[in-house]
């Protein structure tokens, strides 16, 4: 499955990942031309894939766009991207998507100086995100992981006295600053019938 390269949330930024092409005996004929159903769906997955969503998430995230104001791809894309795994993620305190849904899932994350344990939990402009104060949290999230990432225009991570890494939600994030190589109205397109 050629889907699956290059997929930052997934197997972190600056990294590949790639399953190997499917060898065909060479006396069988290949049909060359892929259907726009694969189309389709090989997008749905890359976006699935990448920021680690069931279908049925994936699903409720394209019906929540489609009833909100806008284009309801570039939504889609700002309600993945404002979830509180993939920002902790883009801040860099994170290596994957998934790794960030841990710390997350385990109550080492702050948002606005509660705890937060929802992978999912949207994030608003002005949030403030940081790292609990113990020593447990801090040795989940290693110092090398943020230094010298580039992060995306809508977030901010500065480092306090105490060198906690605090992140900042500017405003919503833009399709400029999704770092995904995705068509998202071929995944609207793909649930056109369903949602």
């Amino acid at each position: 499955m050629r889907c699956l390269n290059n997929l930052p949330g997934l197997v972190g930024k600056n990294k590949t990942f790639n399953l190997g092409e499917s060898k065909v005996a060479s006396d069988q004929s290949v049909s060359k031309k892929i259907s726009q159903f694969c189309i389709r769906l090989e997008a749905k997955q890359r976006l699935r894939f990448n920021y680690g969503l069931t279908e049925r998430q994936l699903l409720k995230y394209v019906r929540i766009a489609r009833k909100t104001r806008g284009s309801t791809g570039q939504v889609l894309l700002q309600l993945l991207e404002m979830r509180l795994d993939n920002i902790i993620f883009q801040l860099g305190l994170a290596s994957t998507i998934p790794a960030a849904r841990q710390l997350v899932n385990h109550r080492h994350i702050l948002v606005n100086q509660r705890i937060v344990d929802i992978p999912s939990y949207r994030r608003k402009p002005k949030d403030i995100i940081t790292i609990r104060n113990r020593p447990t949290s801090y040795n989940s999230v290693k110092k090398e992981s943020f230094e010298g990432q580039k992060i995306p225009d809508h977030l901010t991570l500065s480092l306090l006295k105490t060198d906690q890494p605090t992140g900042l939600v500017n405003h919503m994030a833009s399709r400029e600053s999704v770092d995904l190589n995705l068509n998202e109205l071929l995944v609207v397109e793909y649930y056109s019938r369903k949602a």
